[in-house]
């Protein structure tokens, strides 16, 4: 039997607040597909809410049972969980998403995570790095990402501050 809409929506609610014993409740009744399948509204799946929220110990839950492609699904305003981490930054999350072994195609994001981490304080580049990356001007890279309720945020990654 599949879980009714109602059941899907508390589903994502229990990921949301982080509550363990209702995720595991739903996973015994329903099974692990269902869990990977539930979507919102916006495209947001389980992972997106418990990365979002920071919710370490049930995303080490979760990336045990489910599909890792579950890992870099994306939303309507195509963020990952890992976008939603970052976002609100948790960076337990993110360390979790980025060494998970599993996390399909993401060797690439993760090396671009660590370069990025390489600024010094002051904004400038350590020693033996190149500050002449084409991708990254003074002004840094501004993301948005939509939100659960569909609110967009606005995020800069780099460049100075003025």
């Amino acid at each position: 039997m599949a879980p009714t809409t109602d059941e899907q929506d508390d589903f994502l609610l229990a990921c949301r607040y982080g509550d363990l014993d209702d995720v595991k409740q739903f996973v015994d009744q329903y099974g692990v597909d269902a869990a990977a399948s539930v979507r919102d509204d916006n495209g947001n799946t389980a992972l997106h809410m418990i990365c979002g929220n920071g919710h370490s110990d049930l995303l080490d839950y979760m990336v045990s049972i489910v599909p890792p492609s579950l890992l870099s699904s994306q939303n309507t305003a195509l963020s990952t969980p890992l976008h939603w981490a970052a976002l609100n930054s948790h960076l337990d999350v993110m360390k979790k998403l980025v060494e998970f072994p599993k996390l399909a195609g993401w060797d690439e994001g993760a090396q671009w995570l660590v370069q990025m981490m390489n600024l010094d304080p002051e904004g400038g580049v350590k020693e033996g790095e190149s500050d002449a990356d084409p991708t990254i001007g003074p002004e840094g890279i501004e993301i948005e990402i939509e939100d659960a309720d569909g609110q967009m945020a606005k995020m800069q990654i780099g460049g100075q501050s003025s």
